[in-house]
């Protein structure tokens, strides 16, 4: 692989410049990119460019039309850029990479939620699969309908959450409380509240996190 890639940088011509195609039909000239999860980022003496992946169609080079070339094509594919997947274990094994979670504890938090059903509608309005309220979805900033947005903002709040009780001995508990009941209720009750769902909400998590280790 590493061979490959040095013998494709060397038959690279000097006279091209590097585009990013963008959905819109824009051309974005870069230096050097590099993928971040759902990010594209384009490096250039101007500085750094955050694109979201999902808009980039394909990189490409263009001949330089001041210098003279013999029997080259004016455009040559860089990379064809494939759609981010929306299939919901990919996108919880990549969100969880992400903001550096266990992948099998978030795999777990959507098998209790949802069973990765991404339509699922809970009886008080949790959406998707990691079933955000749309209240949560907008404090998150994310489209709970979009799966990618959806699954991201339940890891991120599952990240903020385990941050926020991190020097608990009870941290993972109350996180999965605060989670499926609301911070305000552990902070009530100083723990797992004493809702008969949220109980067994916790201990289910637990169960398949266990059983999926």
């Amino acid at each position: 692989m590493i061979l490959k890639s040095l013998i494709f940088a060397l038959c690279l011509p000097l006279w091209s410049a590097k585009f990013a195609v963008l959905e819109s039909g824009s051309h974005l000239q870069f230096d050097r990119f590099e993928k971040r999860g759902a990010e594209i980022l384009l490096h250039s003496n101007g500085g750094t460019l955050v694109l979201r992946a999902s808009d980039v169609i394909e990189f490409i080079e263009e001949a330089d039309p001041d210098i003279p070339v013999i029997a080259a094509p004016a455009t040559q594919p860089i990379l064809k850029l494939q759609p981010p997947t929306t299939e919901p274990r990919e996108v919880i094994a990549e969100m969880a990479a992400q903001y550096g979670l266990p992948e099998k504890f978030v795999s777990s938090v959507a098998r209790t939620e949802s069973a990765y059903q991404v339509k699922a509608i809970s009886p008080k309005g949790a959406i998707g699969v990691m079933q955000l309220m749309p209240g949560t979805a907008k404090d998150l900033g994310v489209d709970p309908n979009d799966v990618r947005q959806n699954i991201e903002g339940g890891t991120k709040l599952l990240r903020d959450l385990l941050v926020q009780y991190q020097n608990d001995p009870d941290q993972v508990r109350k996180a999965l409380a605060a989670y499926n009941a609301g911070p305000g209720a552990v902070a009530k009750y100083g723990g797992v509240p004493p809702y008969r769902e949220t109980q067994q909400y916790v201990e289910k998590v637990l169960k398949n996190y266990q059983g999926a280790k």
